[in-house]
């Protein structure tokens, strides 16, 4: 009996160590408005073959819930619009529903999240006074089931929700939207569930282009815009509209609401006018997305803090009404084959320019700190590279080779560049948010010698620990701490039931 025990207890903490290391992730949506897209088990192969682990569906169609049976996917089904009034009625429904097209596919199926309804505020009329009891009863149904803390109900929002977005300090939420708004917060907070929202620069620079730079849409500015307010400075569209979110939550005093991307993408085709949807615009938005979002840099406001996007969308749709670009989302024709070169996983280097790669002469590159960078995202960026990052810090310690100057732009410049050529020496490695920028000329100075590329440690340092920077926050030290314990725990939990069963062996 205490062993069972023991046992159980282990294994929480196990899940529970496994939770701390979750990280940002990045899914597709599978939109199927098209009369050419190949079956759904062809779409799981697909999928797994692309190494996609999140999937977001608009409704739950049984032939894509069991085409994604056993397959590890993770799936966020929808509630379609057409079928909140029903919903919001009666729990009967949500029951039915809920019995009938998720229960006998589940948990073969992974399913995560259930969305009730999309965009409602979009929709003339009354609908989004539905969306609150509908979700309701679809969380009571999941109640009934048991499945409710393993099953998260959400609604999805466009940017529309917002009335202000800029300076995103200023974020605030619609008031014509307050009775739907208020209710629907209440339901997310009080369920830990995200709030999810929908989110488009490229409609942003298409419609307002003298105002908005393609560089800023497409997370390649060299620029920063600063919020007057907090003096937080942003160098992508992307960061600002989700960090005015967070402000317009937080307005009203709902701090602890997370918020998830759960449409963002670029077109790759548009009508005439629409000269920014190209194939490379739609290349670089995704590719820097991904290593924007998997490095847990966070936003200015939200710093380190995860985010999980879902990228719009698998297949291009031919039958999307509207202006050519609406049909041309897509990371795969219907044939399967790419519409781009895409490495969905952010772990590898996607050239997007043709000098996207600046070498010296003998193919060395370095990566240092940028000048631009505020104190706080370097702090930021130093406490992720000592910590969670892996990289050898000894030698900015005192004392040490590379501690003077005792700048923080030296010490993070150090810390990036061991941690670039450590995973190597790829773009995605010198990002940091923006935070790192790539040189051809050796930085080394004095006895202060950086690793380049091969080298398994550097010349300053012997010592193969690695020790978080003086000034490392208490969040990464708290993190460190919390997670050696819980494995140290585990594992001694395992070994004494381990000890017990040897023991009950021998007598």
């Amino acid at each position: 009996m205490a062993r069972g025990f023991q046992l159980t207890f282990a294994i929480s903490l196990l899940f529970l160590l496994l939770g701390f290391c979750r990280g940002s992730t990045v899914g597709v949506c599978y939109g199927r408005n098209a009369d050419d897209l190949p079956t759904p088990d062809k779409v799981a192969q697909l999928v797994q073959q692309h190494n996609i682990k999140y999937l977001r569906i608009y409704d739950s169609n049984i032939q894509v819930l069991k085409a994604f049976a056993n397959t590890g996917v993770e799936l966020m089904i929808g509630v379609p619009n057409s079928d909140l009034l029903p919903f919001s009625q009666f729990q009967s429904n949500a029951e039915t529903w809920l019995k009938n097209s998720i229960l006998p596919y589940y948990p073969a199926t992974k399913i995560t999240y259930i969305t009730v309804g999309a965009e409602v505020t979009e929709i003339p009329g009354n609908t989004s006074k539905l969306v609150v009891p509908a979700m309701q009863n679809v969380l009571a149904a999941l109640k009934k089931a048991g499945l409710q803390k393993r099953i998260k109900v959400s609604t999805t929002h466009s940017l529309g929700v917002l009335s202000r977005s800029f300076p995103p300090s200023a974020g605030a939420f619609n008031s014509s939207f307050a009775f739907f708004l208020k209710p629907m917060l209440e339901f997310l907070a009080e369920n830990q569930s995200p709030f999810m929202i929908d989110i488009y620069p490229y409609y942003a620079y298409r419609d307002s282009s003298t105002n908005v730079s393609l560089d800023y849409a497409l997370f390649q500015s060299s620029s920063e815009v600063i919020d007057p307010n907090t003096g937080l400075l942003y160098t992508n569209m992307f960061d600002a509209q989700i960090d005015a979110l967070y402000f317009a939550l937080m307005a009203l005093n709902f701090r602890t609401i997370k918020v998830m991307v759960t449409e963002t993408g670029w077109p790759s085709k548009g009508s005439p006018k629409e000269t920014a949807a190209t194939p490379d615009n739609a290349q670089t938005y995704n590719t820097n997305l991904i290593r924007h979002v998997i490095n847990d840099t966070g936003t200015p406001a939200k710093a380190g803090q995860e985010l999980d996007v879902y990228i719009f969308s698998l297949f291009n749709e031919n039958r999307k009404p509207g202006l050519e670009s609406e049909r041309n989302w897509g990371l795969f024709y219907p044939d399967q084959t790419s519409v781009y070169n895409l490495d969905l996983t952010g772990k590898g280097a996607v050239d997007m320019t043709p000098d996207s790669n600046v070498t010296s002469l003998n193919g060395t590159t370095w990566c240092i700190a940028s000048t631009k960078a505020s104190e706080k995202d370097l702090q930021s960026a130093l406490d992720w590279a000592c910590g969670p990052g892996n990289v050898d810090c000894s030698a900015i310690q005192p004392s040490q080779p590379c501690f003077e100057p005792d700048t923080l732009l030296s010490h993070a410049s150090f810390a990036f560049n061991s941690y670039y050529q450590q995973n190597g020496a790829s773009d995605i490695a010198c990002s940091f948010g923006g935070k790192g920028v790539k040189v051809d000329k050796n930085p080394s100075y004095d006895n202060c010698l950086y690793m380049t590329a091969g080298a398994n440690k550097t010349a300053a340092s012997s010592n193969t620990t690695a020790i978080s920077s003086t000034s490392s926050s208490a969040r990464n030290v708290a993190f460190t701490w919390t997670t050696s314990f819980l494995l140290v725990t585990f594992l001694s939990i395992l070994l004494n039931i381990e000890g017990s069963v040897k023991s009950s062996i021998l007598i």
